[in-house]
């Protein structure tokens, strides 16, 4: 028998286009509920899919720090999180929950 060879899935390597990165996060604002972590993740992959080193800079936060904060483990500020989402060119808006998108 033929043994397949699998690889760990990376959502960075499909963030390709602005409009991957928009949906991507916009789908994973609805499926976090109230995991603040599940978003931190989202946002450490648009990062790594960018340039982690370039946001850093843009940031002006480490980059390790970024790792950290980002990775789904780390607990960040609300202000790192604000920080990374203006720096990847992204602003968040909100709708009443009883409404569509």
């Amino acid at each position: 028998m033929n043994k397949v060879k699998l690889r760990r899935w990376d959502s960075a390597e499909y963030l390709k286009t602005e409009e991957d990165i928009i949906l991507y996060l916009d789908a994973c604002l609805q499926e976090a509920d109230d995991d603040a972590a599940y978003i931190a993740k989202a946002l450490g992959n648009i990062a790594r899919a960018r340039g982690m080193a370039q946001l850093a800079h843009d940031t002006g936060l480490g980059r390790e720090s970024l790792y950290k904060a980002l990775s789904g483990e780390g607990n960040p500020e609300f202000s790192t999180i604000m920080k990374v989402v203006k720096a990847l060119g992204l602003k968040l808006h909100v709708q009443a929950a009883n409404q569509s998108v």
